[in-house]
């Protein structure tokens, strides 16, 4: 059966609640997390097509789930989490289950270990339901240069998308957003109710944004990296993926903290248990930056940022226009530090240790050549030259000493703006809704990170904690999202600003086309979202 003719079969209602209301459910007896583990497995199953998934842990996550029906039923629940379904994105390592990173130069990897930010879900009773797809070692916005190959957005499969397009729906499909593109599919298509993904310079509030869930990158150095293939070390955060703001926090809270393993971690500023229900906006200023009016920006991302900054306006909250000047260097030099830590991590896989090894066995030097020519797709490939260029002892102040200069200057800008009473930032996430995949891919990579990084990026320079929250709907029924930035280790303050924002947009739940009540259903998307245009 093709995909456009399966679509999404009605799912249980059951997947369609927050990570609070399962957890209740599963204390009151209402659901087993058997149960819920097997339709989540199911649910994958259903959706396939989407290509979010490259390893399905079927048959642990229900280990997994029978032990936390065990603890549920008498009355010992670990926490939250317990027998709650998730998924992560393949370039966390995963004791005996298999560790791609979208790379054939790490296919068959099987790690020894965990990544902290994995075993402190798994130390709290979650169920981990599989590993998630992404561009080769998390380099891309499109979840489209893996191996694996490309994840498909789940709002393709909507009638409100279907509607708008005079094609097959099988050859015109919306991107996910990458690279934690198959994370956020799995979060948005109801397959798991949080995932994991990692952020170097908005892999996850990209996806996030295009397949209208909630995505938090912490502030560097709160979440641990042990674990994470790294792709640059200055920059990559863990990412949180789920389906509302409240569920992010509830993470977050159990992520957050020191870890001996990884040098970075900071100590995480106390916080209640919960985000406050009620929480007065007149408090907050919200800064407005000038210089994310970038070109390409689309008429209905930008109605959407005017809308919000308007709602924070007349709920009582301080608007004003800020200024961050160097922006506009900001993703060259992103570029730039990328391209030369991607050269250092990567000179790890030579095929001696670990992961590809090449036949070739004329010379050691001809065995470590060809493994990487052979495990690295062009993009790694370039990537690698691009850093080893900006490395040479001749070419190294002119672009790594420079870069690094501006990226001070880069973080500079964030800090005076909240030292001018600022306490969040509004801008938005992505340029657009998510592009068709036969038009993404007419850009190469680099040209295509440079215009989907170009709002999400400069967090990762400075380090701060940001979050994407979807609003709306486009005039082609793909989510819009925006963004918030907050201040250093202030990501409880970023969350509750978040949730308030979340609770006056009111963005609906999916419901895709083929559903039962999809008429029902459909008639409320229209009435409850607000879309473009209408």
């Amino acid at each position: 059966m093709s995909a456009s003719s399966a679509a999404f079969r009605p799912a249980a209602a059951m997947l369609g609640l927050s990570i609070r209301e399962v957890s209740q459910a599963l204390r009151d007896g209402r659901v087993s997390a058997t149960e819920l583990c097997r339709k989540c497995i199911d649910q994958i199953q259903r959706t396939h097509y989407l290509n979010a998934f490259i390893t399905i842990t079927g048959e642990t996550a229900m280990e997994q789930a029978q032990s936390a029906d065990n603890r549920i039923r008498t009355g010992k629940p670990l926490g939250p989490l317990d027998g709650i379904p998730f998924s992560v994105k393949d370039n966390f390592c995963t004791e005996n289950i298999e560790t791609t990173c979208a790379s054939n130069m790490l296919k068959g990897y099987v790690p020894p270990f965990s990544a902290t930010v994995v075993q402190k879900l798994l130390d709290q009773g979650a169920v981990l339901v599989g590993k998630t797809n992404l561009d080769e070692f998390a380099m891309g916005a499109g979840s489209t240069d893996g191996v694996f190959g490309p994840v498909r957005n789940p709002w393709s499969y909507t009638t409100l998308y279907r509607e708008q397009s005079t094609e097959d729906l099988d050859s015109d499909w919306a991107i996910a957003g990458g690279s934690s593109g198959g994370s956020a599919a799995a979060v948005a298509s109801l397959s798991s109710f949080l995932a994991l993904g990692s952020d170097t310079g908005g892999s996850t509030r990209n996806p996030g944004s295009l397949c209208g869930v909630v995505a938090l990158k912490p502030t560097y150095g709160l979440l641990s990296r042990h674990g994470l293939i790294p792709l640059v070390n200055s920059m990559d955060v863990p990412g949180i993926m789920t389906r509302s703001v409240h569920d992010a926090a509830t993470v977050l809270r159990i992520l957050q903290g020191p870890d001996e393993r990884d040098s970075t971690t900071v100590q995480a500023p106390s916080t209640p248990p919960s985000l406050p229900e009620h929480f007065d906006i007149r408090d907050i200023c919200v800064g407005i930056p000038k210089e994310y009016h970038a070109p390409g920006l689309s008429t209905d991302t930008l109605a959407q940022w005017s809308r919000v900054a308007a709602m924070f306006e007349q709920a009582g909250a301080r608007v004003q226009e800020v200024s961050l000047p160097h922006t506009q260097h900001s993703i060259v030099c992103y570029h730039v530090l990328c391209c030369c830590e991607v050269a250092s991590n990567m000179a790890r896989f030579d095929g001696l240790e670990y992961g590809h090894r090449s036949t070739v066995d004329s010379s050691t030097d001809a065995m470590y050549t060809t493994t990487r020519h052979e495990g690295f797709n062009n993009v790694v490939r370039r990537r690698i030259l691009s850093g080893n260029y900006f490395l040479l002892k001749s070419n190294y102040e002119r672009y790594f000493v420079k870069a690094q200069q501006m990226r001070r200057l880069i973080a500079e800008d964030f800090k005076n703006v909240f030292r001018s009473g600022i306490d969040v930032l509004l801008t938005p996430t992505t340029l657009s809704d998510a592009a068709r995949y036969s038009d993404f891919i007419q850009e190469d990579n680099r040209t295509r990170s440079a215009q989907e990084d170009v709002f999400t990026q400069p967090v990762n320079m400075a380090g701060l904690p940001a979050v994407t929250v979807p609003t709306a709907l486009s005039r082609r029924g793909l989510p819009i999202s925006l963004q918030l930035i907050g201040q250093t280790l202030q990501d409880w303050k970023l969350l509750t600003v978040a949730h308030w924002m979340e609770q006056q947009v009111n963005f609906p739940l999916i419901h895709l086309h083929g559903d039962s009540n999809e008429r029902k259903l459909d008639r409320s998307v229209r009435e409850r979202t607000p879309t473009i245009g209408s």
